[in-house]
Parts: structure tokens; C-alpha cells; sequence
């Protein structure tokens, strides 16, 4: 993994001790060092408990940080293998979306996580409920159908141990956006075939890179600088992947950078925030490049790319009437055309040179370099939120619709036998 800067800055003094510190309180920061053995004997046990061969799908109900990091890392890998089973996701109220993925599944030889942090998310809950029924409706066995993955001692977790099935805890010091490295994410990869040890190496590179003062110690400190100080100026962040795969990528990490830098400032009610925006190359070179190009300059610009595609196809020598000046493309492999594109871009957009812009390209895709990516990217939100000064790892905003939702619920039970339902 290289990342390259085309700006330049001093970097902020005292932000490394800070993040050294916050070590000690911030659970995610080990993850990359954790052992396995828990997952190893989970899958052990899951095998001696269910017909592994026979399960066809593993379903994920979850949403924001419990879905999306498992997520962006199976759609990544989706691209450069095959995997035994299929992963599906509930991550949304919505009735037709329910009934899509529904629509997918070999739901007698299916296995669903039940992820929730808490163990009481609105929406988590509300899908498991309408799953369970069908189950019940089909008379389907629930005896270890599901694997709940929540804090030790929440509600979820006592509901858990109602029936036989299985229970995994996201450590008390890792919050809901950084678990995707803990069970909540590599449970349900473990069980698709993902090679998660490797996962974990790529992240632990990354770590031991930036707290060793490795390579990326420095790019990643003037990065995170640059942000936090121009973060009135240049307050979109913008990340360009050339790659469809890592289209979850992006989304996770527009959640990532939402949710944990739109905050107050501690001790202040200065209201700050950096507002991400994903892309996937080429095609919003076709909308959105044009308004980062020729737009307000208030957007800076992170080009993703992945240097080595395993697919080498290539563009035919074929000669198509009127159309024979585009022939300067015949033979040339869509692996090296993404690239050029991309490379098109950056050049663009550095003749600018009022455009922020950085590039990071992974040698290929494979378990080891999205795990650098993920850590990557978790390691670049703390320190831009240290040096924001905000709380990197609540969400009281969030927080707040939620209870907003409950009290919208009980006003709506109220209500329920006058609306005949």
C-alpha cells in the first residue's frame, strides 16, 4: 500500500503522544493484534452443531457499523474468487428491500448474524422479529439457526440464551463504526471463507508502520493535519476508487468519516465536520469530476487505486465503421484502461493546484491489503478527530433520533387499536 501526497504540510505537534495515549482507553487499536483461537473454536463448534456443507447463505441483520464493514470487505474480495457461500445483508426498513433479500436466499439452509452493540437497535431487531416469524411460519428448525454477536450482558445477549444458538461479544471498549476487525465482522467472514488471520496481518501492518515509525507514520500525520486545518476551507472529502469492488469500501467509509467527525467540539459548541463523499471510477468521472474540476474549492480528493488486477482481459482489435479513430484502444487490457483513467484524473486535477489531492493504490486485492485499508482509514479518523477536538467514538446525534423514534413508537401503540390494526 503506497500513499501519496501532492500537498504539503507541518505536522501538528503532539498529536502522536495523544493517539499513543488513547491506546490505552480505545479498544480498537488491538484488534489487529488479537488471537483468533475464540473464532477458531466458534467455527469448530458451529460445525459439530450444523451441517456446514449444507449451508448455502449467511445473512447478516445489522445495520451502520455492524453491516457495513463486513460488508465492504466480502464485496472487495467478491471480485477475485469464489466463496462457498453467499453473504446477504438486512440493513434497512425498508419492505421491498426486505422482501429482495429475502427473495435470495435458501432460507432453510441459511445461518443469520444478529449484530446490535447495544443489543436493542430499533431497526436490527425489528428485521430479526420478522425473520423469526418466518422461520416459525415454515417450521423451520431455530435450534443454532443464529449467531448473536453483541456487548457482554446486553438484552440481546439474555434473549440469546432463550434457544440454542451462539453468542459472540464485540469488546466493551469498541465502539459500533470500529468493529468491523472484531467478531462482528469476522465471524460472518470466517464462515463465507475468508481468510481472516490475513485480514488482520494487512491491519497490523499498518499499525506497526505508523506506531514504529514505519512509512506511513509520517504521510498519515501531514494528511491528518492538512484536514483538520483546512477543514473550513476544504470541508468535503472526496474518495475516488477505481475499482466497482470497493463501492462498499466507500460506503463504509462514508459512515466511518460522518459519524465520527461531525460533532461539537469538547468543551465548546462549535459545531465541525468534514462531509465524505464516495466514488467509484470511471463512471463519476461523468457527473461528479466535473464539479470537483470546474466547482466551489471546497472539496479535496483521495484517488483510490489498485495497481495489479487479476483480470487481464482485453479490449479486441476490432475495426468498428466511423468509428475507426477510437482503434487506439484495440488491445489494450481494461486493467490498464482503469488506470489510465484514473491517472487521467489525478492529472486534471493537479493542474488545478488549488485542489487538495492524495492517491493510494493497493499492489491487488486480497484479504492483507483491505485490512490495511480498514485500519488505514480507522487510524486516519482518530487522528483528524484528535486534532478537531471532538469525540471521535459517540454519536449523540444519532443518539438523540433515536430517542426521538422511541417516543414516535409508543405515540403510534397508542394509536394502534383505533387504526384497526
Amino acid at each position: 500500500m503506497k500513499n501519496s501526497l501532492y500537498f504539503n504540510i507541518k505536522v501538528e505537534e503532539g498529536i502522536f503522544e495523544k493517539i499513543i495515549a488513547e491506546q490505552n482507553t480505545i479498544g480498537y487499536y488491538a484488534l489487529p493484534d488479537q488471537e483468533i483461537s475464540y473464532l477458531e473454536d466458534y467455527l469448530a463448534d458451529f460445525k459439530s452443531k450444523n451441517d456446514y456443507d449444507a449451508i448455502k447463505d449467511i445473512a447478516i441483520i445489522g445495520i451502520g457499523g455492524s453491516s457495513l464493514g463486513p460488508k465492504a470487505i466480502f464485496r472487495a474480495l467478491q471480485g477475485i474468487r469464489d466463496f462457498d457461500k453467499r453473504l446477504h445483508l438486512f440493513e434497512s426498513t425498508d419492505p421491498a428491500s426486505i422482501r429482495s433479500t429475502l427473495n435470495k436466499l435458501d432460507i432453510k439452509n441459511t445461518h443469520f448474524f444478529v449484530i446490535s452493540k447495544s443489543g436493542t437497535t430499533i431497526e436490527t431487531i425489528s428485521v430479526y422479529k420478522y425473520v423469526l416469524s418466518l422461520l416459525k411460519a415454515k417450521d423451520i428448525s431455530l435450534d443454532y439457526r443464529f449467531t448473536f454477536v453483541t456487548d457482554d450482558g446486553s438484552k440481546l445477549e439474555a434473549h440469546a440464551k432463550t434457544f440454542n444458538s451462539f453468542v459472540l461479544h464485540i469488546p466493551v471498549n469498541v465502539g459500533g463504526l470500529f468493529s468491523c476487525l472484531s467478531a462482528a465482522g469476522l465471524a460472518p467472514l470466517l464462515l463465507v471463507g475468508v481468510d481472516i488471520q490475513r485480514l488482520l496481518d494487512g491491519a497490523k501492518a499498518i499499525k506497526k508502520s505508523f506506531f514504529e515509525d514505519g512509512y506511513i507514520k509520517e504521510t498519515i500525520l501531514k494528511k491528518a493535519t492538512y484536514y483538520a486545518k483546512n477543514s473550513m476551507h476544504y470541508n468535503i472529502n472526496t474518495l475516488f476508487a477505481y475499482s466497482e469492488s470497493l463501492d462498499s469500501f466507500t460506503d463504509w467509509y462514508v459512515q466511518l468519516w460522518g459519524e465520527s467527525l461531525g460533532k461539537k467540539q469538547k468543551q465548546s459548541s462549535i459545531n465541525v465536520g468534514l462531509t465524505p463523499v464516495g466514488l467509484i471510477g470511471p463512471k463519476d468521472q461523468h457527473s461528479f469530476l466535473q464539479l470537483i474540476v470546474e466547482g466551489l474549492r471546497d472539496k479535496s480528493v483521495t484517488v483510490l487505486k489498485i495497481e495489479n488486477f487479476d483480470d487481464k482481459i482485453k479490449i479486441p482489435a476490432i475495426t468498428l465503421k466511423e468509428l475507426e479513430g477510437l482503434d487506439l484502444m484495440n488491445g489494450i487490457a481494461f486493467c490498464d484502461l482503469i488506470n489510465l483513467q484514473a491517472d487521467s484524473t489525478i492529472e486534471a486535477l493537479l493542474d488545478k493546484k488549488d485542489i487538495p489531492i492524495d492517491t493510494i493504490t493497493l499492489q491487488h486485492i486480497d484479504e492483507e491489503n483491505i485490512g490495511k485499508l480498514i485500519f488505514y482509514y480507522e487510524l486516519l479518523t482518530s487522528l483528524v478527530g484528535q486534532m478537531m477536538n471532538v469525540n471521535t467514538y459517540d454519536q449523540p446525534g444519532v443518539e438523540s433520533g433515536k430517542k426521538i423514534l422511541e417516543g414516535k413508537l409508543i405515540e403510534e401503540k397508542k394509536t394502534f387499536p383505533k387504526k384497526g390494526k
